[in-house]
């Protein structure tokens, strides 16, 4: 999905407002918790993590839970960044480790400190510090959506061309094996994986040079990272004859417009809103004295055996004007079992 430095992209930002929203639930009582909520760098997926905060922090009656980004994606600038905010008096994190096993000593640092940690979009490698994970499941959410690539191929063997992140975001080795299993079970080839594309200049670079050379020698496009999603809707729009079948990932407006005019089959939408909302209500009740239940009903991946789905879906042409709403019934619904389901409180 993710790394490096990388100038904002503002439409991504317009996406942040749109989540703008009542408080999802009652409002609470005032807390003294500081949650800062930490990517390890700048990048549009994170854009509705700040509205994600400000909500959170008025529903819950937190004193702040507030947007911190890392100049360059650099793990050493995010750690530094980590205990910069500690000592400023933060006393709770929500972070998208910038490395699932370099972070796991800077977690244990601040929850030594006596500041909770929850990992939200991606995980720290087990074992850790971390209170539990809340991301998208990024293998089912490639599966699902290579699958509804197929669908939109039709019969006959076909041939894929996946993009993906950074081999350093420890989703990106998921999707990779999840699009691969889902193309053998229906017989289908995935002829190339282009990865370490999740930037503006590489992801124009590469993908842009493969269709120039193999447009003809694919049927079908699984982006499973948010800026190759962008390139590559662009560059189907500039092709035109719309024989290449895709579908994407993320909610840029460039991959919505794509769909609704054809040139994208559909997207497979994430929740980062609802991570950095409940991430933020949870350190908060960490904070407050409730704790992990020992018989927590957690899900389990590649890193972690304390994993929560956040919620994922496919819209098309049919919903995508309604993604938001669908994002906010998902995290009201993961919201409304959250602590009866995960916590135990006094």
């Amino acid at each position: 999905m993710l790394r490096r430095s990388m100038p904002r992209v503002m439409r991504a930002l317009l996406v942040a407002g749109a989540f703008g929203c009542a408080a999802i639930g009652p409002v609470y009582a005032a807390s003294d918790t500081m949650v800062a909520l930490v990517p390890p760098g700048p990048h549009p997926y994170f854009a509705t993590w700040k509205q994600g905060g400000a909500d959170a922090a008025k529903a819950f009656g937190l004193k702040a839970a507030d947007f911190k980004v890392p100049q360059q994606w650099q793990l050493s600038e995010q750690n530094e960044l980590l205990e910069s905010l500690l000592a400023q008096g933060y006393n709770g994190f929500v972070i998208f480790p910038g490395d699932p096993v370099g972070s796991v000593s800077t977690v244990s640092e601040m929850v030594s400190n006596g500041a909770p940690v929850v990992t939200a979009g991606g995980c720290l490698k087990d074992p850790s510090d971390a209170a539990f994970c809340l991301a998208t499941d990024t293998g089912n959410s490639a599966y699902l959506g290579t699958k509804q690539l197929i669908r939109a191929m039709g019969p006959g063997k076909k041939r894929i061309l996946h993009l993906t992140g950074f081999l350093a975001d420890p989703n990106t080795q998921l999707r990779i094996d999840a699009v691969e299993k889902a193309a053998t079970e229906s017989g289908d080839q995935v002829v190339q994986v282009i990865a370490d594309i999740d930037a503006p200049e590489p992801a124009a670079e590469k993908v842009n040079a493969y269709l120039a050379a193999h447009a003809n020698d694919v049927d079908g496009i699984i982006s499973t990272a948010w800026v190759p999603s962008v390139v590559a809707a662009n560059a189907l729009r500039k092709i035109g004859d719309k024989r290449i079948h895709m579908v994407a990932i993320d909610t840029d407006q460039v991959v919505l417009q794509a769909i609704k005019d054809g040139y994208v089959d559909g997207t497979m939408i994430q929740n980062p809103y609802g991570q950095a909302y409940i991430g933020a209500y949870a350190v908060d009740k960490l904070r407050s004295g409730c704790q992990v239940k020992a018989d927590a009903p957690f899900k389990s991946n590649a890193l972690t055996k304390k994993f929560i789905d956040s919620g994922t879906a496919f819209v098309d042409a049919h919903d995508v004007d309604s993604y938001v709403q669908t994002m906010q019934d998902k995290t009201k619904q993961l919201l409304s079992t959250f602590a009866t389901t995960y916590l135990t409180c006094k």
